[in-house]
């Protein structure tokens, strides 16, 4: 079992323990929200951030929501993956793969610490992790919120953010065309204040929602300030194609902002009760 470094935890007992995994190229940091009293989670779930500036922005309601999940009798692993948050590394140094590797550590972490089912809960990009962790540890619970179907998609609206500042700036830098030629050719770009390496752009590129294996329990939630507003017709197609593999797939639109969007995110009741509500209905019935 990966070796712990414990931080002492300065406020009550509901307060997430902060740590540090033992992990490739140094240590990952992390917070386990766990139940008060010592009562046995109901169910454990992990946590999966977005790309870049998205996890920043979204701090704020995952810590909130997270606290929801433990005043349900639910445990919470967070882990900052290599390169981001405060973890070691640099984000120019990441790869996709060792992002694999990190989400694999954690679940395993996680697993041998909680008896009952364990969830993914992937946000935006995090469930393309999530979806790939899935297919290689039979994980059969997710929850996702606005997951990113396409990482090629996703790729290039965040290479985008580059010619974007830069218009707004006045200048005329680089378009997405050109952002693409470069990392082929084996160089890092930086965009919006990150440098991005070939390879994690690449392991980007290539990542699908597809591997989930059959019988696998998916619940997403998209975002929407329309009321009564359809979920996108990416999702939908997603859900047909993972319906005809064999998985048990909803989605629902929930009234409200776009979080990782917003540099100081707002709470959104709704989206913490669709959410406790999607992990509750089958936190008794599915192990992973």
């Amino acid at each position: 079992m990966p070796r712990i470094k414990a931080v002492a935890m300065t406020r009550a007992a509901v307060a997430p323990q902060a740590f540090f995994l033992e992990a490739a190229l140094g240590q990952r940091f992390c917070l386990f929200h766990a139940p008060p009293g010592g009562h046995d989670a109901r169910a454990g779930l992990l946590y999966i951030h977005p790309f870049a500036e998205e996890m920043n922005r979204s701090r704020r309601l995952v810590a909130e929501q997270s606290r929801a999940f433990v005043r349900a009798g639910f445990a919470v692993l967070q882990m900052d993956l290599y390169g981001c948050g405060d973890s070691a590394g640099d984000f120019e140094d990441a790869t996709w793969a060792l992002w694999r590797d990190d989400v694999m550590l954690a679940h395993d972490w996680l697993r041998a610490r909680i008896t009952g089912p364990l969830w993914l809960w992937g946000l935006r990009s995090g469930c393309l992790l999530a979806a790939q962790l899935a297919g290689q540890a039979a994980a059969a619970n997710l929850l996702f919120w606005q997951p990113v179907v396409s990482g090629q998609q996703h790729l290039k609206q965040f290479l985008r953010l580059g010619p974007t500042a830069d218009m707004l700036r006045g200048g005329a830098g680089a378009g997405v065309a050109e952002l693409l030629q470069q990392l082929a050719l084996g160089n890092l770009v930086e965009v919006a204040g990150y440098r991005v390496s070939p390879k994690l752009a690449r392991g980007l590129a290539l990542a699908t929602l597809d591997d989930l294996g059959a019988g696998a329990h998916v619940r997403c939630l998209e975002l929407s300030h329309a009321p009564d507003a359809a979920i996108s017709p990416a999702l939908a197609a997603q859900l047909l194609r993972w319906q005809a593999g064999g998985c048990q797939a909803v989605a629902s639109v929930i009234e409200g902002p776009a979080c990782w969007q917003v540099a100081a995110s707002p709470t959104c009741p709704a989206l913490q009760a669709a959410s406790l509500n999607a992990v509750a209905h089958t936190a008794t019935g599915h192990s992973t």
